[in-house]
Parts: C-alpha cells; structure tokens; sequence
C-alpha cells in the first residue's frame, strides 16, 4: 500500500470534514472515549463520525490531527490489516501530534480488531464504524478487551427527521398549531423511513432499491458467500409479507418451496442471520415460548420502513407495527417481546409491565373490543402497569376493568 496515496486521502477528507453541514444526532461522546458504533448502511454512522470531528475542532484540536478513513474507498479497498500502521505512518508525514483516529466501515478488513486493540493500548482516541452486527460479538469484544464502547446506530427517529426537515418542538407541541403540519411530515417517514440522506431526495423509492441492492450484495450475498441468491431474494420477500406474524423457519422454506426452489429449515435460519448481522432486520421472541420455540419461531422486523415497504402493495397496517417495533426495540432492545399464549398482545416489555396492541383503525367496533380484550386478558395473567394501543390516527384513554388504556396516534406515541 502507498504511503502517499493514504496521505492523499487523509487530507482529501480533512477539507471534506471542514465543509459538510450537519444535522446533529443526540449523542453525547464521553471526552476520551473510544466507539465501535454499528448499523445498517447509510444509517448516519459516517456523519456521527463527522459530527465528532467537527466537535473537537471546535475545541481547538489542528485539522491535521483529524484522521478519516472509509475503507469503502476503491484506492484502498485491497488493503490488508497487517498493513493498517500505514495510515500512522501516512498521518506522520502531516503533523507530530497524536492523531484522532476514524475508520469507517473497517469490517471489510478482515482482523481489523487486533489493530483497533493496539491503538487504544496506545493511548489513541478512535471512532471506528461497520455495517455488521458480528462487530458487536462476544469473540470480537474479547479481542478489544472492553476498551470500546458499542453503539448501535438507526436511521432518524421521527424526532431527528422532524429536526433535518428544519421543525423544532415546542413545548406542549402536542396542543399547539404545528400538529397539523407534523402529521404531514410524518407520511413521508411513515412510507419512506428515516435514512438522513433521503431527505434530499426526490426519487426516494429508487434511492432505496439502491441501497437495498448494495447491502444484498455486499454486506450478505458477497460477506457470506450465499450461493443460492435467488432463495435468499425470495426470503427476504416472504419475511417482509410476514412482519406481523410468528414466524417459523420451516414456514419460510415451505412459503420458498411453492416458488419451485427447495431449500431448508436451518438455510432459512442462516438467511434470518446474515440478515441480521447486516443489520438489515432485528427479530422479538414470544415471552410465553418454551426455549426450543423462543429459537425457531419468531417475528422478524425490518431496520427501517422504507425498505420494507420496497417489498409491500397494501402496506399500511405492515408499517404502522414494523415502526412501532422500531420505536421499542430501540428503546427496550432484548427485553422486547410479544405474547401469544391463549391471547396474543403485539408487543410487552415484562420488565417495566408494558403491553402494547397496534390497531391502524379503530373505528370498527367489533376490532376494537379485540384489542382492548387482548390487553385486558394479558393484564389478568401479568399485571400491567401501562397498556397502550397504537393506531394511526385515533386518540383517546378508556378504562376497561380497572386497566387504563392509552389509544395514540402513532407519531404521537414515538414523540412522547
């Protein structure tokens, strides 16, 4: 590898630093702290990264202590981990101040990890990104020896959108005359997802085939090396047609087999995986399975709901849980669950006695003694200190045999 041309390139992204505007994410970096932040692709794990850089020139650090690799860069994209000191050596040629060091999407070099170690053994300050969850594994944390924190990394909340799309929050907005105007706003996240870069885009379902296509290929067909594409293609589908149901893998390959393509149970698991590592998908465990079920049979989400609904015709009621399941997954994590035993309930988070339905209408009478019943029944086997349904417009609070419940619109429900 030149040591020239990484030069070139790290004084390329220094000017790129200086000059690209941002939209800041909440996120507070400890002072001198090192991250491993990991997400899908495009999610805005680059600009947290830029956002950092940004950060500490404002705290008087010299441009040439900022040092910005993405190794998705075809110029270095050959690079081997036994060759990473060059970027130390390259940055040398710059300045004889201890550099900041940002690796972006280093999970295409393979050992990438024992490097990583050795610069915080060193005392360096990093911020590394990848679009792979195996980043967060237990074998590579023992690697980095704990001196990482791991972040992972979504698309815009709704709150972050609204942010980028130039409105602010006041308070008590919940009564005050931007109602309307959120609700706007909000179809457009609704249908489209959160990525920060669509913002500015006007061909918003193209730029989405287009990064759907990327990650299929590079971050699950390429990484894996799957040999059966066209199995894995029609998965994907049959996951995105099944985001509200348990979902075993046996259904998968059976739904597969009906195409003509044979395939089995345990490709299909693998499939699930490499989707998640990707972190294409997340799935929730049913709290009431035994464990041998807990594994097998699962309902399976999508990271972000402008690439599921590349997959959808009627995709209303498909997005209205895959966003709720977004919104809780990333606020409770593995503690998030559904509940199917006798009665099925959408969501519950057993540590705080959550139970949560979501309803796209509740106009028709007979739905809704459905979803009040399937939370007042859940309540009788595990109390619930907070009970709500998610719909898309409707709003109001019922009390239904001593259980409060909250009915919320759903862009309420994830500002709140």
């Amino acid at each position: 590898m030149n040591k020239e041309l990484v030069r070139n390139i790290i004084v390329e992204n220094q000017q790129l630093i200086q000059t690209i505007k941002l939209v800041e994410r909440p996120f507070e970096f400890e002072e001198r702290g090192n991250y491993v932040f990991v997400g899908v692709r495009q999610a805005g794990k680059s600009y947290m990264l830029f956002q950092r850089a940004q950060q500490l020139l404002q705290k008087g650090y010299d441009i040439d202590q900022i040092v910005y690799i993405s190794f998705d860069d075809e110029r270095i994209n050959e690079i081997q981990s036994n060759e990473l000191d060059i970027i130390l050596q390259a940055q040398r040629l710059l300045s004889d101040k201890q550099p900041v060091l940002f690796l972006d999407e280093i999970q295409n070099i393979d050992g990438w990890e024992h490097f990583a170690r050795r610069l915080a053994n060193e005392k360096y300050t990093v911020y590394i990104t990848g679009s792979n969850a195996k980043m967060l594994s237990r074998d590579i944390q023992t690697i980095l020896g704990g001196r990482y924190w791991d972040i992972m990394v979504y698309p815009f909340s709704f709150k972050e959108y609204l942010k980028a799309a130039g409105v602010t929050l006041e308070k008590n907005w919940q009564y005050g005359k931007n109602q309307g105007k959120i609700a706007r706003i909000f179809d457009g996240y609704f249908y489209f997802g959160g990525f920060p870069e669509l913002l500015e885009i006007k061909a918003k379902r193209q730029w989405l085939t287009n990064i759907y296509n990327k990650i299929f290929f590079s971050d699950i067909i390429v990484r894996n090396g799957v040999r059966n594409e066209e199995a894995l293609r029609i998965s994907v589908k049959r996951l995105a047609s099944c985001v509200m149901q348990p979902t075993s893998f046996n259904r998968i390959a059976n739904l597969i087999k009906s195409t003509g393509i044979t395939v089995n149970p345990s490709t299909v698991s693998n499939f699930v995986q490499y989707l998640r590592d990707a972190c294409l998908m997340f799935s929730i465990e049913n709290y009431a399975d035994k464990f041998v079920e807990k594994q097998t049979t699962k309902k399976h989400y999508f990271v972000d709901n402008g690439i599921l609904n590349l997959f959808l015709t009627n995709p209303d009621t498909a997005l209205l849980e895959n966003l709720t399941a977004i919104f809780l997954y990333q606020k409770f994590g593995n503690a998030l669950y559904y509940y199917n035993k006798n009665i099925e309930v959408d969501f519950f988070v057993p540590d705080n006695s959550l139970g949560v339905q979501v309803s796209y209408n509740m106009d028709d009478e007979s739905t809704k003694k459905r979803e009040i019943k399937a939370l007042t029944v859940l309540n009788e086997y595990i109390p619930l200190n907070e009970a709500v349904i998610i719909t898309k417009d409707t709003e109001e609070t019922i009390s239904v045999e001593g259980l409060e419940i909250k009915i919320i619109p759903i862009w309420k429900y994830i500002l709140e």
